[in-house]
């Protein structure tokens, strides 16, 4: 069998699916890494709302991706960029996520981090109002039994008028926490509001600031995560940080190589892309686990072209291709998200999507993904 697929011009090509899925199964806990893999939410596609209405979460689908994730031995990181906090789901939404991600977490022993932001602060915010709306999340997070990752703040990046204010809001919020927390930096790329975060658009006085945050409370900071797509940049945080305190690559450009490491050090890994490649990333980490970084390597780098498209710019938008590969999965029994977001990407990106995680093969049952991606080419006029 054979799919007419459209190039980036446009143009119909012939693609031949896989026959085979690649055979994974869970296996033993990692011992060398710890790995989370940032979870997307379900939408419910038969409720009447708008993109701008509240999201309708579909929650037995979207608790059941979390437990396929478990079964792999991935942590999950919840509520965060990938779940599409302010990009659909607000912060009742993602509250509400919390609570039920972190109980399930306990009833199957899953590791869980969740996020917390400013994000109840939908028009700004003074900086006081800033450390409140983070106040409340923590203690949302933290009542949960989750590690706390505190996100980078749009409320935050608006009402701060140099790196002083940065150092005051996080200090008070480490000084606070009752479990050392995951900092997280997350790049313009991914959210054009955080431009200048830390209080400088130069990122060289950038880091320094967020380390010297770091280093000011080193027994507060579990770990950091870096989303800022350079790797030279990371491998230079990671070197400085202050003992004891791990790095976390949310690099899914460099992320083989980042988690691998060098004679210096690695990065544990957060990332938005170990959403689809669950399985074949957790094989990957259980290969390195052996001390065989060659299989680890020979695993994980033919997925960075996948990635690399899926989180092409704009960037922010990767979280529709990655529903869309979850739904050709078997995962979901639609493809519908919540604010509408099934349309932020084109049909040959998603043909594009699809020919390389078939090539993968990502998909468990690739008869499957076949026809869901011949019934979405019939919506758009593509007869097969």
């Amino acid at each position: 069998m054979t799919v007419l697929l459209p190039g980036a011009d446009g143009a119909l090509r012939t693609y031949e699916p896989r026959a085979e899925p690649l055979a994974l199964t869970a296996g033993a806990p990692f011992t060398s890494r710890t790995v989370y893999s940032a979870a997307h939410v379900v939408a419910d596609p038969l409720a009447d709302v708008s993109p701008d209405s509240p999201a309708a979460v579909d929650w037995d689908a979207t608790l059941a991706f979390r437990r396929h994730l478990w079964s792999h031995g991935l942590g999950v990181a919840e509520a965060m960029d990938t779940a599409q906090r302010g990009m659909g789901l607000d912060w009742a939404g993602a509250a509400e996520l919390i609570r039920r991600s972190a109980a399930e977490a306990r009833a199957v022993g899953g590791r869980i981090a969740c996020g917390v932001g400013t994000d109840q602060l939908t028009a700004g915010g003074t900086l006081a109002e800033v450390r409140a709306a983070y106040e409340e999340q923590l203690a949302l997070v933290e009542e949960s039994g989750a590690r706390a990752v505190l996100m980078a703040s749009r409320a935050l990046a608006a009402a701060a008028s140099g790196p002083e204010d940065y150092l005051d809001v996080y200090g008070h919020l480490l000084r606070q926490s009752a479990e050392p927390v995951i900092l997280h930096w997350l790049g313009p790329m991914f959210d054009p509001a955080l431009a200048g975060y830390w209080g400088s658009s130069d990122l060289d006085a950038a880091t320094d600031t967020f380390l010297e945050v770091v280093a000011a409370h080193p027994d507060k900071v579990e770990g950091i995560k870096v989303s800022l797509l350079d790797a030279g940049r990371e491998i230079d945080i990671r070197r400085r940080l202050p003992q004891g305190v791990r790095c976390y690559t949310g690099d899914d450009f460099h992320y083989p190589e980042l988690i691998a490491g060098d004679e210096q050090g690695f990065s544990h890994a957060l990332l938005g892309i170990f959403d689809p490649l669950g399985p074949l990333a957790a094989e990957a980490v259980r290969v390195l686990d052996t001390g065989n970084t060659t299989g680890f390597r020979e695993l994980l780098d033919p997925t960075v072209e996948l990635s690399r498209h899926l989180f092409q710019a704009p960037t922010r938008f990767y979280k529709t291709g990655v529903v869309f590969l979850a739904w050709l999965a078997g995962h979901q029994a639609h493809f519908t998200m919540v604010g509408g977001m099934q349309s932020a990407r084109s049909l040959p990106h998603f043909a594009r999507a699809y020919e390389l995680a078939d090539g993968l093969g990502l998909f468990p049952d690739p008869k499957l993904a076949e026809e869901r991606m011949k019934n979405l080419l019939s919506l758009y006029g593509v007869n097969q």
